[in-house]
């Protein structure tokens, strides 16, 4: 399994009453997706990546835990990776996971 299970399970239980959800294994993780756009993703070391808007990422990433995304070498932007210590608490993987569904929603669906 390339992802974090147990955050899996957590991002589960926190997404359960969301329409329009699904799963899907994407960039070795496991990716929740709101009408085919990607919300919030389990990594395989623990850690969440978190769609956001290209203006909130700029401000997110001053926060503890957390960088841009970089995949191939190449920043992402609009995307973030909360490292294992960023979303430790409820709370914590409430507030990331919420920011992500809302911006998937705000998208046209796919």
């Amino acid at each position: 399994m390339a992802f974090d299970p147990d955050l899996a399970n957590r991002i589960r239980e926190l997404t359960a009453s969301e329409r329009g959800l699904d799963e899907k294994r994407m960039f070795g993780g496991l990716a929740f997706l709101i009408d085919g756009n990607m919300a919030v993703a389990a990594t395989r070391d623990g850690g969440l990546m978190v769609r956001v808007s290209r203006d909130d990422g700029e401000k997110l990433v001053q926060r503890e835990h957390v960088e841009p995304m970089v995949m191939g070498g190449r920043e992402m932007r609009g995307w973030l990776r909360v490292a294992r210590p960023g979303v430790k608490t409820t709370r914590q993987l409430q507030s990331w996971v919420a920011r992500g569904i809302d911006y998937a929603k705000s998208l046209p669906p796919k």
